[in-house]
Protein backbone atom coordinates (compact mmCIF):
# COMPACT_ATOMS: atom_id res chain seq x y z
CA UNK A 1 0.00 0.00 0.00
CA UNK A 2 1.33 3.92 -1.17
CA UNK A 3 0.72 5.41 2.35
CA UNK A 4 2.56 2.53 4.33
CA UNK A 5 5.64 2.29 1.94
CA UNK A 6 5.83 6.33 2.10
CA UNK A 7 5.76 6.11 6.30
CA UNK A 8 8.44 3.44 6.44
CA UNK A 9 10.67 5.72 4.01
CA UNK A 10 9.77 8.70 5.41
CA UNK A 11 10.83 7.66 8.99
CA UNK A 12 14.20 6.11 7.74
CA UNK A 13 15.02 9.34 6.10
CA UNK A 14 13.87 11.31 9.68
CA UNK A 15 16.61 9.26 11.65
CA UNK A 16 18.29 10.50 13.79
CA UNK A 17 15.58 13.84 13.83
CA UNK A 18 12.80 14.72 16.42
CA UNK A 19 10.66 13.93 13.48
CA UNK A 20 8.92 11.39 13.03
CA UNK A 21 6.14 9.75 10.32
CA UNK A 22 2.83 8.93 11.47
CA UNK A 23 -0.82 7.77 10.54
CA UNK A 24 -4.34 8.90 11.61
CA UNK A 25 -3.71 11.43 13.55
CA UNK A 26 -5.98 13.65 14.32
CA UNK A 27 -4.86 17.52 13.25
CA UNK A 28 -7.07 19.80 14.94
CA UNK A 29 -6.87 23.92 13.75
CA UNK A 30 -9.93 26.24 15.15
CA UNK A 31 -12.06 22.86 16.18
CA UNK A 32 -12.03 21.56 12.87
CA UNK A 33 -10.58 18.06 12.74
CA UNK A 34 -8.32 16.73 10.05
CA UNK A 35 -7.21 13.10 9.50
CA UNK A 36 -4.27 13.17 6.77
CA UNK A 37 -3.23 9.53 5.25
CA UNK A 38 0.40 10.57 6.61
CA UNK A 39 1.67 13.34 8.98
CA UNK A 40 5.63 14.51 10.28
CA UNK A 41 5.68 16.28 13.12
CA UNK A 42 7.30 15.70 16.36
CA UNK A 43 8.58 12.28 17.84
CA UNK A 44 6.79 13.35 20.70
CA UNK A 45 3.47 14.20 19.95
CA UNK A 46 2.65 15.08 23.66
CA UNK A 47 4.68 18.28 22.54
CA UNK A 48 1.56 19.79 20.29
CA UNK A 49 -1.12 18.35 21.63
CA UNK A 50 -4.28 20.22 21.03
CA UNK A 51 -6.15 22.33 24.20
CA UNK A 52 -8.98 19.14 24.26
CA UNK A 53 -6.84 16.63 23.70
CA UNK A 54 -8.64 15.43 20.72
CA UNK A 55 -5.24 15.50 18.38
CA UNK A 56 -2.43 17.36 17.38
CA UNK A 57 -2.55 21.03 17.02
CA UNK A 58 -1.77 22.25 13.08
CA UNK A 59 0.31 24.65 14.92
CA UNK A 60 3.24 21.77 15.38
CA UNK A 61 2.55 19.62 12.26
CA UNK A 62 5.38 19.70 9.60
CA UNK A 63 3.98 18.65 6.68
CA UNK A 64 0.93 16.46 5.69
CA UNK A 65 0.27 13.99 3.16
CA UNK A 66 -2.95 13.20 1.14
CA UNK A 67 -3.07 9.68 -0.78
CA UNK A 68 -6.25 11.18 -2.69
CA UNK A 69 -9.05 8.59 -2.39
CA UNK A 70 -11.53 7.12 -5.08
CA UNK A 71 -15.01 9.15 -5.87
CA UNK A 72 -15.71 12.32 -6.61
CA UNK A 73 -16.52 13.32 -3.02
CA UNK A 74 -13.54 12.33 -1.93
CA UNK A 75 -11.29 13.81 -5.01
CA UNK A 76 -12.66 16.98 -4.01
CA UNK A 77 -12.16 16.74 -0.66
CA UNK A 78 -8.69 16.16 -0.73
CA UNK A 79 -7.75 18.21 -3.79
CA UNK A 80 -9.51 21.20 -2.51
CA UNK A 81 -10.85 21.19 0.98
CA UNK A 82 -8.24 19.89 2.34
CA UNK A 83 -5.57 21.95 0.22
CA UNK A 84 -7.24 25.10 1.71
CA UNK A 85 -7.90 24.16 5.50
CA UNK A 86 -4.33 23.19 5.84
CA UNK A 87 -3.02 26.30 4.36
CA UNK A 88 -5.38 27.99 6.63
CA UNK A 89 -4.10 26.24 9.68
CA UNK A 90 -0.44 27.50 8.05
CA UNK A 91 1.07 23.60 7.63
CA UNK A 92 4.22 24.62 6.05
CA UNK A 93 3.99 21.96 3.15
CA UNK A 94 0.91 19.64 1.75
CA UNK A 95 2.02 16.72 -0.39
CA UNK A 96 -1.10 15.19 -2.10
CA UNK A 97 -0.12 11.57 -4.17
CA UNK A 98 -3.33 11.62 -6.94
CA UNK A 99 -3.74 8.49 -8.66
CA UNK A 100 -7.13 10.12 -10.48
CA UNK A 101 -4.88 12.65 -12.18
CA UNK A 102 -4.35 11.48 -15.56
CA UNK A 103 -1.53 8.82 -15.10
CA UNK A 104 -0.64 10.18 -11.24
CA UNK A 105 0.86 12.85 -10.09
CA UNK A 106 2.73 14.27 -7.03
CA UNK A 107 1.95 17.42 -6.23
CA UNK A 108 4.17 19.55 -3.21
CA UNK A 109 2.44 22.78 -2.36
CA UNK A 110 4.64 24.88 0.27
CA UNK A 111 4.79 28.48 1.75
CA UNK A 112 1.44 28.65 3.10
CA UNK A 113 -0.46 32.03 3.21
CA UNK A 114 -3.34 31.52 6.09
CA UNK A 115 -5.21 34.48 5.51
CA UNK A 116 -5.77 33.60 1.98
CA UNK A 117 -5.97 30.14 2.55
CA UNK A 118 -3.65 29.06 -0.65
CA UNK A 119 0.00 28.03 -0.28
CA UNK A 120 1.51 30.22 -2.83
CA UNK A 121 4.22 27.69 -3.69
CA UNK A 122 3.66 24.62 -5.95
CA UNK A 123 4.93 22.12 -7.60
CA UNK A 124 3.52 19.07 -9.97
CA UNK A 125 5.36 16.38 -11.49
CA UNK A 126 4.13 13.35 -13.42
CA UNK A 127 4.48 9.35 -11.65
CA UNK A 128 8.12 8.73 -12.94
CA UNK A 129 9.31 11.68 -12.29
CA UNK A 130 11.00 12.61 -8.67
CA UNK A 131 9.01 15.28 -6.32
CA UNK A 132 12.32 16.53 -3.46
CA UNK A 133 10.06 17.96 -0.28
CA UNK A 134 11.83 21.34 -0.56
CA UNK A 135 11.73 22.42 2.85
CA UNK A 136 11.41 21.27 6.36
CA UNK A 137 12.38 18.40 8.10
CA UNK A 138 11.83 15.94 5.40
CA UNK A 139 14.05 18.13 3.35
CA UNK A 140 15.68 16.16 0.38
CA UNK A 141 13.36 13.16 0.62
CA UNK A 142 12.50 12.60 -2.94
CA UNK A 143 9.07 11.03 -3.69
CA UNK A 144 9.60 8.67 -7.14
CA UNK A 145 8.75 5.28 -8.35
CA UNK A 146 9.76 3.55 -5.34
CA UNK A 147 6.70 5.20 -3.74
CA UNK A 148 4.15 5.41 -6.52
CA UNK A 149 4.26 2.41 -8.31
CA UNK A 150 1.49 0.46 -8.50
Amino acid sequence: MLSNRLRRELDAHLTGSDFAAYHGVNVIHRRKVWIPDLVVAPRDLDEIPDEDDLGVTAAGVAMVVEVVSPGHRNIVRDRDRKRREYARAGIPLYVLIDDHDGEGTVTILADPTPGKAAYADEHRVAYGTEATIPDGPAKGYTIGETITRP
